[in-house]
Parts: structure tokens; C-alpha cells; sequence
């Protein structure tokens, strides 16, 4: 299976369940990992036949700016499936991580993998 990936994408957003965290917006970070058959764009040289993760980026920042969830799950749930639901994936591998969220570790977060319904 071909992947298409996004690494690193931060996105500042309302999460936590603490009282402090309702008040802060924090910097989340996005690693996807994206099944994709990239056969056809490599024959067409076209990018109206790829996996554009331009397009990705940009729906999964305006949903994750506008969203108000308490667990990292939740969201991380709710951005695969915007995921596999929009865009023509078969399989998602999706790492959200908070960075900060525990001293001294550099990051805390949760790894999904999720398919398309049939």
C-alpha cells in the first residue's frame, strides 16, 4: 500500500480537562500517515489525481481550531474520520501528540490506525 504522509503539522487548539487548559489554547502535533494509491497522479503528472495534503492540512487545522474537546482521543477520533470520510483513504494512521502536557516528558498523545467503512 502506497502512504501519503503529514509530519509535524501543529495546530493551536481549546483541549484539556483541567480548569488551567480551559483557559489556554495549546499547540497540538499531527503526524497522518495516509493509504493512498499513488499509481494514477504518477501517470498523469496531475495533482488533480493525488491525495492532496495541502487540502488535508487545511481541513484538519480549521476543525481542530474550532473544536472544544476534553480528551486527546476524542479528537484524535474525530480527525480520522473527517480523514476517511472527505478525502479518498483507505487507511489512516493518525499520532496526536500534546506536547508539555507532562513534565518532563516531551510529549504525551495517542496513535490510532483506522480503515474505511465498507
Amino acid at each position: 500500500m502506497d502512504k501519503v504522509f503529514i509530519e509535524g503539522l501543529e495546530i493551536d487548539a481549546l483541549i484539556g480537562i483541567y480548569d488551567w487548559e480551559r483557559r489556554i489554547r495549546q499547540t497540538l502535533v499531527f503526524d497522518l500517515e495516509m493509504g493512498f494509491d499513488n499509481r494514477r497522479p504518477a501517470e498523469t503528472d496531475d495533482i488533480a489525481d493525488t491525495l492532496n495534503y495541502k487540502a488535508v492540512s487545511k481541513r484538519l487545522q480549521d476543525y481542530v481550531r474550532g473544536s472544544d474537546f476534553g480528551l486527546v482521543e476524542t479528537l484524535a477520533e474525530r480527525c480520522a474520520r473527517i480523514v476517511l470520510d472527505e478525502f479518498d483513504v483507505q487507511w489512516l494512521r493518525l499520532k496526536l501528540s500534546k506536547p508539555g502536557a507532562v513534565r518532563g516528558a516531551r510529549a504525551v498523545g495517542v496513535v490510532i490506525e483506522r480503515t474505511r467503512a465498507p
